[in-house]
């Protein structure tokens, strides 16, 4: 049966991209745990290239990717048999459009494609035309809710016939990363406990994570004085009164640098007071855990109308977020050769 052109309706799609968001998979930073997966699946299918690839409705995103390094004679070619450089961001990103991942997805099943030109559909994809693609086996990949996050898959420059052996062990391997799906959603449930206790705090807080600055955490009184918007939306979108004194530009430091930096006497219009108010901005980088590269910013407002600045509101920040580091003790250390692990 010739596989059909991927449409998940725009509810799946949504769903999907939410999930990827809360658990923090929703870019293309490589991580090794999964590029430890990819290597897994394309030396047991002696394929050069393999992939844990997650998908949003817009998106492909290779956090896991393993092509053999020249000489290594894992592949089913020699080398590194496929031109990644068409690909954007240092071929861990692609179009939603690319390859067959996305029917995977779709169909909700694994997909195994002997010889990629006994499907016409197939014959103009672009991994077919630019990479030179023949065979294809891929997996999907659920999380422990059910699910579809994206696939692990193989590919090669061959045709080839996929066993049934090959079949169940890419399944196998998308079946181990469910406790990872899992210690994150654990992680998520011990920071909520402690968003608990920020929600009473008299100033303004809120965490954002990644170059976007998306919305993870503001608490109840960041919604009073800049207005109540919805998590996991993006920052300078959903608050131009912020963006327009500097605090995205401050942030943005923040991020970049992995040091703490600061917006002073910043005069701006607050919901609960009927005059302009004047905040310092204290933005502060959040790593999940001591040694885990930043992947969040966590900003706090103090409102000193008619007062010099204190300096308080830096110690404060400083303590929050050691305690997110605290947490993050349980999460795998970037010694484990984890890059860009995100808050969750």
């Amino acid at each position: 049966m010739e596989p059909r052109t991927p449409n998940p309706t725009p509810e799946e799609g949504e769903q999907r991209r939410r999930r990827l968001q809360i658990l923090g998979l929703n870019t293309s930073d490589p991580e090794a745990k999964f590029d430890r997966v990819a290597r897994l699946a394309g030396r047991f299918a002696q394929a050069p290239l393999a992939m844990v690839n997650f998908i949003n409705d817009e998106r492909q995103m290779f956090r896991g990717m393993y092509t053999p390094p020249s000489g290594d004679d894992s592949g089913g070619t020699e080398g590194i048999a496929f031109d990644l450089s068409n690909l954007p961001e240092v071929a861990r990103e692609a179009p939603i459009d690319y390859g067959f991942c996305p029917h995977v997805v779709a169909d909700k099943s694994q997909l195994a494609l002997d010889d990629v030109f006994d499907y016409p559909r197939f014959k103009g994809n672009p991994l077919v035309n630019e990479m030179g693609v023949r065979s294809y086996l891929g997996t999907p990949l659920l999380d422990h809710t059910g699910v579809i996050l994206g696939t692990v898959c193989v590919a090669d420059m061959r045709p080839r016939q996929w066993s049934s052996d090959h079949m169940e062990s890419m399944q196998s391997l998308a079946s181990t990363l469910l406790s990872e799906f899992q210690l994150r959603d654990s992680l998520l449930a011990q920071q909520q406990e402690m968003f608990a206790i920020f929600d009473g705090a008299p100033f303004p807080i809120m965490l954002t994570e990644g170059p976007d600055h998306v919305l993870r955490y503001a608490n109840a009184k960041q919604g009073a004085a800049f207005g109540r918007v919805q998590q996991l939306s993006k920052g300078r979108q959903v608050l131009p009164g912020l963006d327009s004194v500097g605090v995205f530009k401050t942030m943005d430091r923040a991020l970049s640098s992995g040091q703490t930096a600061s917006l002073g006497e910043a005069r701006i219009a607050s919901y609960d007071y009927e005059e302009p108010q004047v905040f310092t901005f204290t933005c502060t980088p959040v790593r999940l855990s001591p040694t885990a590269p930043v992947s969040g910013v966590l900003t706090v407002a103090m409102n000193i109308t008619g007062q010099a600045p204190s300096g308080s509101e830096q110690k404060l920040a400083a303590d929050l977020t050691s305690q997110f580091e605290r947490i993050g003790q349980g999460w795998p250390a970037a010694g484990d050769g984890e890059n860009g692990a995100s808050l969750r």
